[in-house]
């Protein structure tokens, strides 16, 4: 038995594969280059956006922390915000400003939940 296989082994055979792999190999690197890429995340546009809620997250935290370390603020007593802040926190209350963001938040949680279901 050692003796056949040394002598199928040192033959040199040319090895050819069957008739239909190399079409079928053909066929999916066509159809492979045909594929349009896919579409790249634009993150040129992005990332003012992004880097502008870090700043104010950053300057929300600084400003915070300093306050209530020099005792202008306490739990008790929150900081009294300037007249501007007062008008934007008014204006969301006149228009409901919470269940908007309600809303918004149900809708965002719904989709993803159905997203993640149907993959």
């Amino acid at each position: 038995m050692e003796h056949d296989l040394d002598r199928i082994l040192s033959k040199d055979q040319e090895i050819l594969p069957s008739s239909g792999f190399v079409n079928s190999v053909m066929d999916s690197v066509r159809r492979e280059a045909l594929t349009p890429a896919p579409i790249p995340f634009p993150w040129k546009r992005a990332l003012p956006g992004l880097a502008s809620v870090v700043v104010s997250l950053g300057l929300l935290l600084i400003v915070g922390g300093a306050a209530f370390t020099r005792g202008i603020a306490t739990p008790s007593q929150p900081l009294a915000l300037p007249f501007a802040y007062d008008r934007i926190l008014e204006a969301a209350r006149t228009i409901r400003a919470g269940w908007i963001v309600l809303a918004l938040l149900l809708s965002l949680v719904s989709a993803k939940l159905s997203i993640r279901f149907t993959h």
